[in-house]
């Protein structure tokens, strides 16, 4: 965990490439859910997404402490992807980016833009991950794990500004892939000795964190399908579940109609275009509505980055497939 000092260093590093990103009082959100709600958007970063902060303080890690490091290699779906090459590219590395063969032409696009030399191998993110060993062997490139301390730090930076904002929160909502953001959240918080509850926010079809949280061991969970993908991961990473099942309040399941509906909302309320695990954290304060009178909550818009034809199926009233 880091201290005050320390996030508000990474911080300071952070906004040398991006700018804070606001957070919103919606007065149509804040009807629907019943109370005052701040949406922290995080899809307003330059890649649309909160991973931005925690490939800056990752790379700069790197180079501070692995100077011989030329490039770096890491496995994705996208924003993780995005966010690597971004950094890279400022740090002077070079980047290569493993996604799954059908992986969306957008996001491929999106990482190539940014610098990123994109490779399609295997049928899913696991069989991705593998290659990942093999191409840093052969290239000498450094392994960018989707957990690591110094991401944690840079995402950090998100619930830092938002709690500078309204250190006052009830109740902050996260979304839990990897664990970077909910344990950013909870570092930010404890840094800044507040009493916010901490609620974790998970695929029903990709229940492990809420299973594990509830079990207190890790928990795998089986196949699954859902649309947000960025909560799509099977098994927590032990790293990030030793922070999250000790400073979170608790875990909730949304699905994919919820988050379907949660998008739409967004859209026609704020007019902001929302991935599925950007959405999921407005779904689960919906479904908590009876609980929420009269008290203050944020909800983090994780990502923006979305493929614009599950967006033109959510808009038609669909929920897209996994």
């Amino acid at each position: 965990m880091f201290s005050e000092t320390q996030l508000r260093e990474a911080a300071s590093y952070i906004y040398q490439h991006m700018s804070p990103t606001p957070q919103i009082s919606w007065p149509q959100i804040n009807q629907r859910v019943g109370c005052q709600v701040l949406v922290k958007h995080e899809n307003h970063t330059p890649i649309g997404a909160f991973k931005a902060r925690g490939g800056l303080t990752f790379a700069r890690w790197l180079k501070q402490n692995h100077p011989e490091a030329t490039g770096i290699v890491t496995a994705t779906r996208g924003n993780h992807g995005q966010a690597q090459a971004f950094a890279a590219t400022k740090a002077g590395l070079a980047s290569v980016v493993v996604v799954p063969h059908g992986n969306s032409k957008e996001k491929n696009n999106a990482m190539r833009s940014f610098g990123a030399e994109v490779i399609e191998q295997g049928a899913d993110f696991n069989e991705a991950l593998l290659e990942v060993a093999k191409l840093a062997e052969q290239r000498k490139l450094f392994v960018v794990p989707p957990f690591h301390p110094q991401i944690m730090l840079g995402v950090a930076s998100y619930a830092l500004e938002l709690f500078t904002a309204a250190p006052d929160l009830d109740r902050i909502y996260v979304p839990i892939g990897c664990g970077s953001g909910i344990c950013g959240t909870i570092t930010a918080r404890d840094a800044l000795g507040l009493k916010t509850e901490v609620i974790g926010v998970v695929s029903d079809q990709f229940p492990a964190a809420k299973l594990s949280f509830d079990s207190g061991r890790i928990t795998e969970s089986g196949p699954g399908s859902s649309f947000a993908d960025g909560m799509a991961v099977r098994v927590p990473v032990p790293d990030a579940f030793a922070i999250y099942s000790k400073g979170a309040k608790r875990v909730i399941t949304v699905n994919d109609d919820e988050v379907a509906e949660a998008a739409r909302i967004y859209f026609s309320d704020t007019h902001n275009a929302t991935e599925g695990a950007g959405a999921a954290t407005l779904a689960a304060a919906l479904q908590e509505r009876d609980q929420l009178a009269g008290k203050k909550i944020g909800i983090v818009l994780s990502g923006g980055n979305i493929d614009s034809s599950a967006f033109s199926e959510i808009l038609n009233g669909e929920t897209p497939k996994g």
